[in-house]
């Protein structure tokens, strides 16, 4: 069975959440694909929104529409402006968030957004069949269909060294993803 959507986004960190949701809100169907929806923008061990750089990151993707922010305030625990002993150009807010309530309350929203599936799977292929097209095969042989491509986790090529070796390794506990690591680098978008 294959199901076909306008955009297809894998993996749902924060820059995949954003991404599903801006493209849902443009009237496109998406299909964002995570493999724990459990694990939709779970923060890593320092649960932070903002600093120096982070801060400006967050303030410009809300000024775009984004919901990191949104969120961030719906569920931080503490707010502090940083560097205020220094001058105004380096004074940066920063949230602290529960990190669970985080985790829900994007869930929530991204569930809530017309226009926008979530998908529990792992994508162990992805295959070009036009310049703007790929068919991302799941690891239980079902076919998603991207008109407009996709975009790929940061962690799909990771790799981590333990003491003299090095091994495939993502985020928070996860192997890389083997599949798409042994690809050319030319078929993995």
């Amino acid at each position: 069975m294959q199901e076909n959507y306008d955009v297809v986004v894998v993996g749902a960190g924060h820059a995949g959440c954003e991404a599903a949701r801006a493209s849902a809100r443009m009237g496109l169907k998406t299909a964002m694909v995570t493999m724990n929806l459990d694990r939709i923008a779970q923060m890593s061990c320092n649960p932070a929104v903002g600093g120096i750089a982070k801060g400006h990151l967050v303030r410009e993707v809300d000024a775009l529409g984004g919901i990191m922010g949104e969120v961030t305030d719906a569920v931080g625990i503490q707010f502090r402006l940083l560097n205020t002993s220094r001058g105004p150009a380096v004074w940066s807010p920063r949230a602290q968030c529960d990190k669970q309530a985080y985790r829900l309350k994007m869930r929530e929203v991204l569930e809530s957004q017309p226009n926008l599936k979530i998908k529990q799977a792992e994508v162990a292929e992805l295959i070009l069949e036009e310049p703007s097209l790929a068919v991302g095969r799941r690891s239980l042989a079902r076919a998603i269909r991207g008109r407009d491509g996709m975009a790929r986790n940061v962690f799909d090529l990771g790799q981590s060294v333990f003491a003299c070796a090095a091994v495939p390794w993502g985020s928070l506990l996860r192997w890389a993803k083997e599949e798409i690591r042994s690809k050319p680098k030319k078929e993995v978008i």
